[in-house]
């Protein structure tokens, strides 16, 4: 008989999203034809930039002759995308050699499949209100999972402790669900707390385009001593529509090792053994993401969904509602009125006013009586939405 992976049967199973749809079909049947004011989902809603529309027209057309077709890509990534994205960290200060970069079919398919790297049964530090998708990858590759809680009282900034001594610690920065950005000096914390403990950060920077501010670091690697620490997993999904499209990149730096092993080396041979590449045509369009043109484009559409944060926070202010994220993240993360919690709340939200966000309930125990608002909506709905709390808290608080 097979032998099955019984971890399978450890997983919790996740009733946040499957709870919010069934809430949404009972209150839709009996409002038919209510409009909705979607601010939980995760996802974009603008368009790819001209520039990465006409990449990916030319690129379908140099498969159309014999004389420009491609077949399969490079495993790691078409040397040319590579060595791109190094330039572009180059022009942060950021010196990569290209063969540090790997392109990815997207962070999220890369987050489960760099755990290839670490033996099992490990251990790995995940900071809660985390990322579903961090816990449960874990627990199907049968590792010890360490719950690190944050709050509003360390900003959701949760600094190391010797509980976090773990072969891997996950660090997302803007954080998802959030919001909360990392300083340098907080950063260097961990970085320093993960080569004294000979640890390996996973680092999560798939919302790094929405920092605005120059005293936040948007890549670990303006950390000194990152580089023999830490992973970077990126992706253009939030930094440039491609959520349909899927593309992401990871960095391993070459000086990366552990128990005499090279991860950098590790992982070229995971990708050669395991993967085909990365579309030729999709490598194509992301390769436009971070042309002159391609960057000025990305960040009119970035603009917008930031333009939501501040109709969103502003609404918040004027009630004195603590929250994290929105200035720097696509994210904000609100301490519920009232004491309230977070079922309680999206269900006042949404029979009161067809407002919709996230409970924070549902990215852990520590996100109890919190909610998450997505900036990635309409932005006419998101000024809608945003009056409609203000009028709603202000009954509620009776101010």
């Amino acid at each position: 008989m097979a032998a099955i992976n019984t971890h399978y049967g450890e997983l919790q199973d996740s009733y946040l999203f499957y709870n919010i749809a069934q809430k949404i079909s009972a209150y839709l049947a009996d409002h038919p034809g209510a409009k909705l004011y979607r601010m939980g989902i995760g996802d974009v809603s603008l368009p790819l930039a001209p520039a990465v529309i006409e990449a990916l027209h030319k690129a379908v057309d140099d498969q159309a002759a014999k004389s420009s077709f491609h077949g399969y890509m490079p495993e790691c990534g078409d040397p040319v995308l590579r060595k791109t994205i190094a330039e572009h960290y180059a022009r942060r200060s950021i010196s990569l050699d290209p063969e540090e970069v790997f392109v990815s079919s997207g962070a999220s398919d890369e987050l489960g499949d760099i755990l290839d790297l670490f033996a099992r049964p490990g251990s790995s530090l995940v900071m809660e209100p985390a990322y579903p998708a961090y816990v449960d990858a874990n627990v199907m590759a049968g590792r010890k999972l360490i719950r690190l809680p944050a709050g509003d009282h360390n900003g959701f900034l949760p600094a190391p402790c010797p509980e976090a001594a773990t072969d891997i610690l996950y660090i997302c920065s803007p954080n998802n669900p959030t919001g909360a950005v990392f300083n340098y000096e907080q950063l260097k914390a961990w970085v320093d707390f993960a080569n004294e403990n000979g640890s390996v950060i996973l680092f999560d920077a798939a919302y790094e385009a929405f920092i605005e501010e120059e005293t936040l670091p948007r890549s670990i690697f303006e950390i000194e001593g990152a580089r023999t620490c830490a992973i970077e997993i990126c992706s253009l999904s939030k930094t440039a529509g491609f959520t349909g499209t899927r593309l992401g990149y990871t960095v391993i730096p070459k000086t990366l090792e552990r128990d005499g092993m090279n991860l950098n080396a590790m992982w070229v041979r995971n990708r050669t053994t395991k993967t085909n590449g990365v579309s030729y045509i999709i490598q194509k369009g992301a390769a436009a993401v971070f042309t002159e043109e391609g960057q000025r484009q990305i960040k009119e559409n970035i603009a917008v969904y930031k333009k939501n944060a501040a109709v969103l926070t502003e609404a918040l202010d004027s009630l004195g509602i603590w929250y994290t994220g929105g200035k720097n993240a696509p994210y904000i993360w609100m301490k519920c009125p009232e004491g309230m919690g977070s079922w309680a709340f999206f269900d006042l939200l949404l029979n009161k006013i067809q407002v919709i966000g996230t409970p924070g309930a549902g990215f852990g125990a520590c996100g109890e009586g919190y909610l998450r608002f997505s900036t990635f909506g309409d932005p006419e709905d998101t000024k809608e939405a945003a009056a409609r709390i203000k009028a709603l808290l202000r009954t509620v608080s009776g101010t």
